[in-house]
């Protein structure tokens, strides 16, 4: 396996709001701090799920672990932000929000970013390939972000 690909936040970028950590979602964000991306799978009926919950929206079931998931996908759908969102995303725009199918089974909502600058519409489209890839935070947790692959 390759390392991991950790883009900073551009130098004048604030730092991004600290994402909540609920007790489904721990052992998620607990991979993030070695860069590893992890899905929640039902042991009752075998399907993924993203977001981390405390019961398969599925089937109902409480059996639910953590797998390793293989950092790639798919662009689903695509927007554009020409100017920040909120003020933690100062220093970012234009930026791209993304959904993306992941060959788990589950779509995960994700900026795309590159390690060169800003990352427009023009520059990602419907149907690309994607990989995983990683922004700090101050925490030591890290946000998983997608690059084109």
């Amino acid at each position: 396996m390759s390392e991991p690909l950790v883009i900073p936040a551009p130098d004048d970028a604030p730092d991004r709001q600290q994402p909540p950590i609920s007790p489904a979602a721990e052992p998620f964000w607990d991979a993030t701090r070695s860069c590893s991306l992890v899905i929640q799978w039902c042991r009752s009926c075998e399907r993924a799920i993203h977001f981390p919950r405390e019961a398969c929206p599925s089937c109902l079931g409480t059996d639910l672990e953590f797998r390793p998931a293989a950092g790639t996908g798919t662009v689903y759908a695509l927007s554009e932000m020409p100017s920040p969102g909120n003020a933690g995303m100062k220093g970012r725009a234009p930026y791209v929000v993304a959904l993306v199918d992941l060959p788990e089974g589950v779509r995960m909502l994700s900026s795309i970013v590159s390690a060169d600058g800003p990352v427009g519409a023009a520059d990602v489209a419907i149907g690309d390939p994607v990989r995983v890839a990683w922004e700090p935070l101050p925490d030591g947790r890290h946000l998983p972000v997608f690059v084109r692959a």
